[in-house]
Formats: C-alpha cells, sequence, structure tokens
C-alpha cells in the first residue's frame, strides 16, 4: 500500500495546481462535487476550492462528464479526447433503457438531446434547471431520473460536458465551443495503452483486474494496454505490475472526502477499510474518512462549518491531533471564516 499512497499522492511531494492532481490520477470520481475537491486538497498545498473552480471556469483545464463505469468524472481538458471515446460508449445501451424506464422513449430521448444542443449552442453556458426547462418546453417528460438521462445521453453522445461554474452551480457546455476542434483520429489501441501507463502512475502497483474495474473497461481491454507497455513495468513478487521510481510511505493522518479516489481505484478495498467496509461504503454511498497508519479510523462530517469525528478505532493523542488540525485545513480549503477552530 505505501507504494498506492506515493501514487496517489497521499504521501510526497504535494501537487501545487488543481490540474496537477487530476493528470496525475487520470480521473477523479466527481459524482459529489465537494468530494472531488476534498480530493485535490489532500493531494495539494496551498490550493483552495475556488483554485478548482477557477481551472473548471477561467483556466478550463478540467472538466466533469461521464466516463469510467459510466459514472461522473472530474478529468484534465486533454484527457477528454481519448478517455471518452474509450469509455463512454460501452454506456450508451444502458442510457436508452434507463430512458424507458423513465417514461422517455426513443423518439422523445432523440428530441430532447436536439434540445440539448441546440439550446447550448444558442445560450450555453447553462445549468441542468434551465436545460430542463428548454427540454420540459418541448414535451419531454424530465421528472424522476429522466432528466440526468437525457444529459447523460447527450454527453455520452460528446456533445456536451459540465464545464464551468455558475454560482454554486456546474453549467453545461458544448465540447465543440468549450474545448475547440478535436486532435488527431481516435486510436484505440493506442488509447489503451495510455490508459494503463496512465492508471499505473496514479494507482500502481496494480493488475489487469484492477484497471478493467476502475475503467469500466473489459478485461481484455486492459490486458491489451498493459501488454502495450510491457517494457516499462517492473514485476513483482505479488504479481501486481508498477513503474519504477516510486518512494514509499505511510501517509500523515488526514481527512479524506467522500468517494475519495483511494476507494475506486482497485479491485479491493480491504486493505483500506478493513473490516469498516459496511461502515464507510453504504448502499454506494463513500462517506468522508480519515486515513491513521494507513487504514480507515473515523468518518467524519461536516456541518455547519464544523467539522466532526466518529471514530472507528481507539486513536493515539498525537493522531487525533492531528486529524483536528486537518479539520481545520478542510475549512480553510473550503473558504470557512475562521478556520482554525476546526474540531
Amino acid at each position: 500500500m505505501a507504494r498506492r499512497f506515493a501514487a496517489q499522492l497521499l504521501t510526497g511531494r504535494p501537487a501545487g495546481h488543481a490540474a496537477d492532481v487530476v493528470r496525475r490520477l487520470l480521473a477523479v470520481q466527481g459524482q459529489d462535487p465537494r468530494g472531488a475537491r476534498l480530493a485535490i486538497r489532500v493531494r495539494s498545498a496551498g490550493l483552495t476550492a475556488a483554485d478548482v473552480d477557477r481551472a473548471l471556469t477561467v483556466d478550463r483545464s478540467l472538466l466533469i462528464t461521464w466516463l469510467n463505469r459510466g459514472t461522473l468524472h472530474l478529468v484534465a481538458a486533454e484527457d477528454y479526447w481519448w478517455l471518452h471515446p474509450l469509455t463512454a460508449p460501452r454506456s450508451m445501451a444502458a442510457s436508452s433503457r434507463r430512458l424507458a424506464q423513465e417514461g422517455v422513449p426513443p423518439a422523445d430521448a432523440e428530441r430532447a438531446v436536439g434540445v440539448v444542443e441546440a439550446a447550448l449552442a444558442d445560450d450555453g453556458p447553462l445549468t441542468r434547471r434551465q436545460l430542463g426547462e428548454r427540454i420540459a418546453a418541448a414535451g419531454v417528460r424530465t421528472q424522476g431520473q429522466a432528466l440526468v438521462h437525457i444529459l447523460f445521453l447527450a454527453s455520452t453522445r460528446g456533445i456536451a460536458v459540465r464545464g464551468p461554474m455558475i454560482g454554486g452551480e456546474h453549467a453545461f457546455v458544448l465540447v465543440r465551443d468549450w474545448l475547440g476542434a478535436p486532435p488527431a483520429r481516435f486510436d484505440r489501441d493506442q488509447a489503451l495503452a495510455e490508459l494503463a501507463r496512465r492508471y499505473l502512475i496514479g494507482h500502481g502497483p496494480a493488475d489487469d483486474r484492477d484497471l478493467a474495474k476502475w475503467a469500466g473497461v473489459p478485461l481484455n481491454d486492459a490486458r491489451r494496454g498493459l501488454a502495450a507497455i510491457a517494457g516499462k513495468l517492473r514485476e513483482r513478487d505479488d504479481g501486481l505490475a508498477g513503474l519504477a521510481g516510486r518512494q514509499s510511505a505511510v501517509p500523515p493522518p488526514r481527512l479524506l472526502g467522500p468517494f475519495d479516489p483511494l476507494l475506486h481505484g482497485w479491485a479491493s478495498r480491504e486493505p483500506v477499510l478493513g473490516s469498516h467496509q459496511g461502515i464507510v461504503t453504504v448502499n454506494g454511498l463513500f462517506r468522508p474518512f480519515a486515513l491513521v497508519n494507513g487504514t480507515a479510523a473515523a468518518i467524519w462530517r461536516l456541518s455547519g462549518g464544523e467539522v466532526t469525528l466518529s471514530p472507528l478505532i481507539a486513536m493515539r493523542p498525537d493522531d487525533e491531533a492531528a486529524l483536528h488540525a486537518d479539520a481545520a485545513d478542510v475549512r480553510r480549503f473550503l473558504g470557512y471564516a475562521d478556520a482554525g477552530a476546526g474540531h
């Protein structure tokens, strides 16, 4: 695990920019906006949530869209061009089925995607609510989860992504408007090799099953990608592969946010969560947790600007003190006043 902590930027030199964290990990779970930002906090130094929003809105260096496993991920803008065609098409069939279940037949779904594209072309960026109003005005159902799956369909087709922040809300934009013309033609074999290389940079050591689960690609594709970079891999006694040149250490006590990448990069979460998996992960939700000596030691929550810890194990006083200090940094990062008072 020590080498994985280093790959994850949880030990060693922290990143100086939000995009550096995301490029290192390739894709950061993005369905929880605060969680995605806190994943950057714990792997960087001196940044704030506003810096992440600036990367999304002003720099256009980051974006969020549905990628690996049909789940929202935060990625660097330049990686969208190869990661999207590699991972998104596998989700399209499921999208059509879910829309039908939500009372949106294929013809209505097509009309709704056309509304999204036209609205963003004329008036984008637009928020989810604004797009929902346009779709509903066209006579397409948006109740329940219908709107989410319409936006999912438009995104998996490469029409739209979540780009800038408008106030506290993430707005949608046209890919062609926000990112410009696509680069050279997509080559699947090259993309699989890049997927394997970049995955191991941020997650190694790992094996083919870890990569397949994380990226949501078939096991044979994961093996093809790893085989393409076999000359750069170092074999280990445990059968896991990694790239050379990593330092080993255990992170200091830190607070990790909801859906932290440390829980999504490998087939098993047991090395981090141990017997507490059913507490940290509940019904598809991943709670914020404290990492002490490389394992989950507490869950935590932020309410009213205050951080509250609920220990899972008995902790040493100095570890508790380190977590309270990190709680103050969580408050600082998120922009709460009097950050030094966190507890």
